[in-house]
């Protein structure tokens, strides 16, 4: 079953404004409904939604994330959904 949502989760506070997610698909076509954010209770979790139902296929996470002491940090990760 294809998540609805991709969720982060750091050690540290994120600082909204600077703090983005996206998921593309194998040919670098964004596939996320565009909406990333900072949970307003924990702002340690940093989330995206999907359409549902995501296709089959592989999808790479792409993050940034910006403390609220300015540091940066960045990353990906890959997920594969069955078709």
């Amino acid at each position: 079953m294809a998540p609805e949502r991709v969720e982060l989760w750091f050690s540290v506070a994120l600082e909204p404004a600077f703090s983005t997610v996206k998921v593309v698909d194998s040919g670098g076509r964004q596939v996320d409904r565009g909406d990333p954010s900072v949970d307003e209770r924990d702002r340690a979790h940093l989330s995206v939604s999907l359409p549902v139902p995501l296709a089959g296929g592989r999808y790479r996470v792409v993050w940034r994330a910006v403390s609220r002491d300015a540091h940066v940090t960045s990353g990906d990760f890959v997920f594969e959904v069955a078709p």
